[in-house]
């Protein structure tokens, strides 16, 4: 049973209070439920896994409720490998793969059953089904999965009593399932590289929902510019509840926190206090992602005038982000090197800055020393799906030291940021930062850029705002 509060309002449960609970509910186990969409996808997925550790016990939790405040905890949102691997959601769950002696494995999905009627546990705590909202019933995840489902308040104790082969667990998820298994860290972090390596290169269906996420952002952008006036009148958080709204009606929420950055705060990579004002004649920088009710996420930046016009000099910055990514997204396509479009955009933006004087030229060795990262700050992309920095766990030589293949998603992203404190630039140049970032998924024979349908151009960006501006 769930922990009493301390200053619960009630002592106890009388025997006939408990006695009226147990009594009257109906039956509703869910008997037309049907396989879902992705698991033939996630059996795929299972079995690439199985091909990389034969002879091995795999262990893949989804976690647990995280505390936000005293007894309110955060928004679950399961591990993303557990997702990948077998489409479910739940919490406190966990897929094992059971090897078998010629070398594959038996999977199955330990979940938390439903709370049954004959005891108190269904309605006396915080975490109970009449508090939390009903569960799926093991035979019910069993049609949805595909999979055979337990009990997963038998699992610590399953583990610790199986043998006859060594096991792997991702770590830092699953406490009480961790402690009970004999593993070494090395190895376990290589089936967390694995589970990344996997997530490189998305199949059909990741692709498609990859789609649907950009489809409402794409959505949740044009419903910002037409609320500016609202935002306006108020502050960047009315900005950052416009494109919310969209991300909770299309999806299951933003895929992370939304940047709403005016003025001098879009010279600042990850501002998320979104507390500013709006002021007409400053720029917008509007980082923000809707994630899908399957979890995939789209990770788009558009840099707008606030007053609908560019002037001269952000006009001047706005071209140069712009023909960086030009530069950058160009080199996006099958058997190119990963670093191929950094460094594209990358010698694009030096090559401005060094024209500009800001950096010392010539542009090729300011490069290769890395000056512009002064004005440029980050890296210019990185791959994309169940995370919006996705696949971060992979091996360098598959991720970053690696070669672009058809199915591989990324965001291609350069910017300049000139900060408000910089004396190094003229006194009109600081405080301006400009970002422009689409999502890429490389082709047979290049790329699409599947947030096309947002406009990048200085001249279809001032377009866009005269046609939906309020």
């Amino acid at each position: 049973m769930a922990k009493g509060r301390k200053n619960g309002l009630y002592s106890g449960v009388s025997e006939e209070l408990s006695a009226l609970m147990r009594t009257g509910w109906a039956d509703t186990e869910r008997r037309d439920l049907r396989l879902a969409e992705q698991a033939p996808y996630a059996a795929r997925r299972r079995a690439a896994l199985s091909a990389r550790f034969p002879g091995e016990r795999l262990v893949v939790p989804s976690g647990s409720l995280k505390v936000r405040s005293n007894d309110s905890s955060y928004p679950f949102r399961p591990y993303t490998g557990y997702v990948h691997m077998t489409g479910d959601q739940a919490r406190d769950g966990a897929l094992v793969l059971e090897p078998r002696a010629d070398g594959g494995h038996d999977a199955y999905c330990y979940q938390l059953p439903r709370d049954g009627r004959d005891d108190d546990e269904f309605w006396t705590g915080p975490t109970a089904e009449l508090w939390m909202g009903r569960r799926r019933s093991l035979a019910e995840s069993e049609l949805v999965l595909g999979l055979p489902c337990r009990d997963v308040r038998t699992a610590a104790d399953d583990l610790a009593a199986a043998s006859g082969a060594p096991t792997r667990i991702v770590r830092g998820i699953a406490p009480s399932l961790e402690a009970a298994v004999t593993t070494e860290e090395e190895r376990d972090d290589e089936l967390e590289e694995a589970l990344s390596d996997l997530r490189l290169v998305k199949d059909d269906w990741e692709i498609g929902e990859l789609r649907k996420a950009v489809d409402s952002t794409v959505r949740g952008f044009t419903d910002v510019i037409g609320e500016l006036s609202g935002a306006i009148a108020s502050s960047e958080r009315w900005i950052e509840g416009t494109f919310f709204r969209r991300a909770r009606l299309e999806g299951n929420s933003v895929g992370y926190g939304s940047i709403c950055a005016a003025g001098e705060h879009a010279t600042i990579m990850h501002w998320e206090d979104n507390d500013g004002p709006v002021r007409p004649g400053e720029l917008l920088l509007l980082d923000a992602g809707v994630e899908t009710h399957t979890l995939y996420t789209a990770d788009v930046t558009r840099t707008l005038p606030i007053s609908g016009t560019f002037t001269p000099l952000q006009r001047k910055v706005y071209d140069a982000v712009y023909e960086a990514q030009e530069a950058g997204m160009a080199a996006v396509k099958p058997g190119a090197a990963y670093r191929d479009f950094h460094e594209a955009s990358q010698r694009s933006l030096a090559a401005r800055l060094v024209e500009w004087g800001f950096i010392e030229g010539p542009a090729d060795r300011a490069y290769e020393l890395g000056l512009q990262r002064r004005f440029t700050m980050a890296g210019t992309g990185h791959m994309l799906g169940l995370d919006v920095h996705d696949c971060a766990q992979a091996r360098n030589e598959e991720y970053v030291d690696g070669v672009l293949e058809p199915g591989m998603v990324l965001t291609v992203e350069p910017g300049l940021y000139f900060q408000p404190d910089d004396l190094t630039v003229p006194e009109e140049w600081r405080g301006i930062g400009v970002r422009i970032e689409d999502d890429l998924v490389v082709t047979e024979d290049g790329h699409e850029n599947l947030s096309a349908g947002l406009p990048r151009s200085s001249d279809e960006v001032e377009a866009w705002m005269a046609r939906f501006a309020g």
